[in-house]
């Protein structure tokens, strides 16, 4: 699975994109964003307020409990506001 991080995400992780093996029992956004806090703090630290992040699972705008799968792209990214 490919994540990519954009913005303050991207600079609190300290990555732009990695590629992960999923545990088998992550099978959603939420559980995804869970088991991504687990690899150090930097995760921790930059995913603990679920309500600061959108995300978007192969280019679609999803919610914590779309599903994933091996292959799918996941985006996450702040809200964004326009003018």
């Amino acid at each position: 699975m490919k994540i990519l991080y954009f913005a303050w995400l991207r600079q609190r992780v300290g990555a732009g994109e990695e590629t992960v093996d999923l545990p088998a029992d992550v099978k959603n956004v939420g559980q995804l964003i869970d088991w991504l806090k687990t690899r150090g703090p930097a995760y921790q630290a930059a995913l603990s307020d679920t309500s600061a992040i959108r995300v978007a699972v192969n280019h679609e705008f999803a919610g914590l409990d779309a599903a994933i799968a091996a292959g799918d792209e996941i985006a996450l990214f702040p809200p964004m506001t326009g003018g």
